[in-house]
């Protein structure tokens, strides 16, 4: 196991320290390991998105982009014409994003360095909120789901792109060994930490995946409720909606 998955009160820390260790070869590890196919999915999480905004006022939509990391998916959708705002407890992931922020995006993206558990905004702030590759590493994720769902207006949807486990015995097998065998191989090339990357098994194995997740969002109160298998479920892009 690694060394940074640690159940329990720890956890945050943990996972924090992991994050800093990595910000500066996050990305570039995330197109090595995906073959950039990453970036593929993080279009498909957008237009996803883009299908079901705000009709019913002139001002841009709101987004709340969970564990976002170096920002793409907030940068994106500020692109695709939401206001967004990232939170992330890395502050070297924040600065990477930052960093990333082209000039005319300046003023649709804020950063904040917190962590989510720790999110104070009124009711139904947002019309939509993401979670890119971070729900699995949040320390209570059932209490994430309701914050989520506090968070969201009437009728907002919620995207959630992770990891997933795939239902074919091949496939999974397959899929573990690359995650135990061959992941590993880039954390300690890239970042001469094998148990950064060991730690994506170790999270992934006390994760409920891809149907879990669903069941879970229903128990919130959560309708239309959906996911989309990728690459045979070893990647997930699941769907919710907040009851109007």
């Amino acid at each position: 196991m690694s060394d940074y998955y640690v159940p329990g009160k720890e956890r945050a820390s943990k996972v924090r320290q992991l994050f800093q260790r990595i910000a500066g070869r996050y990305d570039l590890i995330n197109d090595i390991q995906s073959l950039g196919l990453h970036r593929l999915w993080k279009r498909k999480l957008v237009h996803q998105a883009s299908l079901h905004t705000s009709a019913e006022t002139l001002r841009p939509p709101l987004a709340l982009d969970l564990c976002c990391g170096t920002g793409d998916i907030a940068l994106a959708l500020a692109r695709h014409g939401f206001q967004v705002h990232g939170v992330d407890f890395s502050e070297k992931m924040l600065e990477i994003a930052r960093e990333r922020t082209p000039s005319e995006l300046v003023q649709r993206v804020r950063w904040s360095c917190q962590d989510v558990l720790a999110l104070s905004e009124p009711n139904g702030t947002y019309d939509l909120i993401t979670c890119a590759y971070g729900l699995r590493n949040i320390a209570d994720i059932p209490a994430a789901v309701a914050l989520i769902h506090r968070l969201l207006k009437p009728g907002g949807q919620l995207l959630i792109l992770e990891f997933g486990k795939p239902e074919n015995p091949i496939l999974k097998t397959l899929f573990r060994l690359y995650l135990k065998m061959v992941v590993p191989l880039f954390g300690l090339i890239f970042c001469r930490d094998a148990g950064a990357y060991s730690y994506i098994l170790d999270s992934l194995d006390h994760y409920p995946a891809q149907r879990g997740i669903d069941e879970l969002l229903r128990h919130q109160g959560f309708i239309q409720t959906s996911w989309q298998n990728i690459i045979g479920g070893t990647m997930s892009l699941s769907t919710a909606f907040k009851k109007r």
